[in-house]
């Protein structure tokens, strides 16, 4: 499999390491909403985030949203994923670029601008929980850090990278969430810090080939344990039954409006731009239903 999550313990068993490598989720994502080169990389790097957070924080049949809602000109981004690691996201402005930083990177910062990330919990409870931070520096990694610690009080490090080629195709994808446990010492910590920012920039390990596995060693050191290895897939659940009762929620004029003057109905998914179709009878037997309940 080329896109994988790989959940991993530290030999103390105080370090919680998953990484994940994704290029085909990000590259899919990439074609479905024809992004440039500055929002392929926020959503690539939103997605690679919000399947890290499901990896660490969901069980059993839920799912989590990451709404990314910044000033900068890419708007907002938003992004599902579930507890079996399927993911799905779009973006406001897909066909921003701009000029790179000093060090020839993507400026994500710029692109994300100011305000607010917000992570909802769909547990199968009640109600769904949502948390929310203030965008700290639309570099995104540095943002679920933050939303780790503030939100659901873990000491955190995450690390996200999507390398994006000059005709707008995905070279790499792939990225890291370091969770402490309740054992760990500030030694072994610094320890860790250290070792990750004495390593080359992620997007030049991933485009060395480079697996979760071999990247959670070079953070965790060799004698780490896998615990998991798990695929990720860009999955979208929409369907044109989906679509038919949301049609269903319209008023009947609308749906009259419909039959009479366009001879028919197409919505687009936002998640996955996949188009569906409903002719003048279709929505007749959507009209004649709702006169029925």
């Amino acid at each position: 499999m080329s896109d994988y999550l790989v959940k991993a313990i530290d030999k103390t068993k105080n370090l919680r390491l998953l990484t994940i490598s994704a290029k085909d989720v990000v590259s899919e994502a990439q074609k479905r909403h024809d992004t440039w080169s500055a929002s392929s990389a926020v959503l690539g790097r939103t997605m690679l985030g919000s399947l890290l957070l499901s990896g660490a924080l969901l069980k059993n049949d839920s799912e989590l949203t990451v709404r990314l809602l910044g000033n900068g000109p890419v708007g907002a981004t938003i992004v599902t994923t579930t507890s079996d690691l399927k993911v799905k996201g779009y973006i406001q402005n897909p066909h921003i670029a701009l000029p790179p930083k000093a060090d020839g990177h993507i400026n994500v910062g710029k692109a994300v601008g100011q305000g607010w990330l917000q992570v909802t919990k769909d547990m199968g409870l009640k109600e769904p929980y949502t948390g929310q931070v203030p965008i700290v520096s639309g570099e995104i990694a540095e943002d679920f850090t933050y939303y780790l610690a503030k939100s659901e009080q873990i000491p955190s490090a995450v690390g996200l990278s999507v390398f994006v080629n000059p005709n707008n195709t995905i070279g790499a994808a792939g990225g890291f969430m370091l969770q402490a446990l309740p054992g760990a010492s500030d030694e072994l910590l610094s320890k860790v810090e250290k070792k990750i920012k004495e390593l080359p920039h992620l997007s030049t390990l991933m485009l060395d080939g480079v697996t979760p596995e071999e990247l959670a060693k070079k953070i965790l050191g060799e004698d780490c344990k896998i615990l998991d290895k798990e695929p990720v897939a860009f999955e979208c659940d929409c369907s044109k039954e989906k679509y038919a009762e949301i049609l269903a929620t319209l008023k009947p004029k609308q749906l009259k409006e419909m039959i009479e003057e366009d001879h028919g109905a197409e919505l687009t998914c936002q998640f996955c731009e996949d188009k569906y179709h409903y002719s003048e009878d279709e929505l007749k037997e959507i009209l004649k239903k709702q006169k029925e309940d």
